[in-house]
């Protein structure tokens, strides 16, 4: 679909092109009309002008369907360049060849044979027939002064039709010619290869993040299942409840977690059964506060993100011999969320580098919202602090 419509705009600027050149003698001569009022329209000298014209066509169509293709599309550069060397070398023959127009001829024949010569000379240059003659003897083709050679007298020595302007520079334009043609088709080219880069790049992106995604839910089914088997000796009852929410956050993970952005409501309530299910497992001696509104923007975020921070925190922050502290608080804006999630810390826990998690959710942030976002980790001596700026997503962005 994109080559279709790459070869359409590409056709139809070269269509464009052409009609404005092949229109360009006509325009000119009405120009000259409007300028000159004893001047008529001379289709002979429009049609000379459309015949050199269709020698470049052809040359263009050879070169843009036969010849370009071969280094645009095939990379076979020694290949196009020797091809299009041998085009201009019998383009330039076939120039040196095509016979000159007549009225062109004779007055570069009569410019070469009287170079240099006195004007009063060339005055006496009898008329030739159908022409008038002036009062000094000179004759004057439609009102124009065009002396010829006298009878008799040898023409001066003028170079091959070879060596001519006419030739060389008709080459030139056909080279122009072939590099506008080359340069349009590769600034199409590189348009499409731009679009399809950005196609597998955001393919690229939905995939990475499928992945990391997915290599978060062994990661937090793997504790939670440890916290449950703490449980199970230790109350039975709990266990159960735990169970409980543990199936309503896999139903959240298997239905609605998969997809790219999920409704902020369904991640808030996915924070809370997590939440419910961690406090069955603790004592009072933990405390644990979250501050949301309930006012919740009816926007978008990232599935299974902030659950990372959160799970580190119940992973490291607790301690059963001392209290512990574990703080979580959100905000928002029309189009932004904070997020912050403190928790105590204590000489005999863990390093909390997050591990899998916390690495996770570095690569997602970045490769989801590139720079339009802040992550703050703060390692204090007895507390540490996550904190989480970053733009909610429009609902209707939402896919499965």
């Amino acid at each position: 679909m994109a080559t279709r419509s790459r070869n359409y705009k590409e056709n139809l600027t070269y269509l464009i092109l052409w009609l404005a050149l092949f229109l360009s003698p006509i325009l000119s001569m009405y120009i000259r009309m409007e300028e000159n009022a004893d001047m008529q329209f001379d289709w002979y000298e429009i049609f000379r002008v459309w015949k050199s014209f269709a020698l470049y066509l052809f040359v263009f169509l050879l070169h843009n369907y036969v010849l370009a293709p071969i280094l645009v599309y095939r990379h076979r550069r020694a290949l196009y360049l020797s091809s299009v060397g041998c085009l201009v070398v019998l383009f330039f023959v076939v120039q040196c060849l095509q016979k000159p127009d007549e009225r062109d001829m004779r007055g570069i024949h009569d410019r070469e044979m009287y170079a240099g010569e006195p004007f009063d000379r060339r005055d006496k240059v009898p008329p030739m027939a159908g022409e008038t003659t002036c009062e000094s003897g000179a004759y004057e083709p439609d009102g124009k002064r065009m002396p010829h050679h006298p009878a008799g007298e040898a023409p001066f020595f003028h170079p091959p039709l070879i060596l001519g302007e006419r030739p060389i520079i008709a080459s030139v334009m056909l080279i122009l010619l072939v590099g506008m043609n080359l340069g349009v088709k590769l600034y199409f080219k590189s348009d499409d290869d731009m679009k399809e880069m950005a196609l597998l790049e955001k393919q690229n992106l939905e995939q990475q993040l499928e992945y990391l995604k997915y290599q978060i839910n062994p990661h937090f089914f793997m504790n939670t299942l440890n916290n449950i088997h703490a449980l199970v000796d230790i109350d039975p009852d709990k266990a159960k409840l735990t169970i409980l929410e543990l199936s309503k956050m896999m139903r959240y993970v298997l239905y609605e977690a998969n997809k790219t952005i999920v409704p902020l409501q369904h991640e808030i309530r996915f924070l809370h059964n997590y939440i419910t299910l961690m406090r069955l497992r603790f004592t009072d001696k933990v405390s644990i506060s979250v501050t949301i509104p309930d006012d919740i923007p009816d926007k978008g975020i990232l599935p299974l993100m902030l659950i990372t921070f959160v799970e580190n925190a119940f992973k490291h922050g607790v301690s059963y011999r001392k209290e512990s502290f574990i703080s979580i608080a959100m905000t928002f804006t029309e189009e932004r969320f904070t997020f912050v999630c403190r928790n105590s810390k204590h000489k005999n826990a863990d390093a909390q580098d997050g591990g899998v998690g916390l690495e996770n959710v570095r690569k997602r942030l970045d490769l989801f919202y590139g720079e339009d976002f802040t992550l703050t980790i703060s390692d204090n001596e007895d507390a540490y602090e996550v904190f989480l700026d970053a733009p909610l997503a429009d609902i209707s962005q939402l896919v499965v």
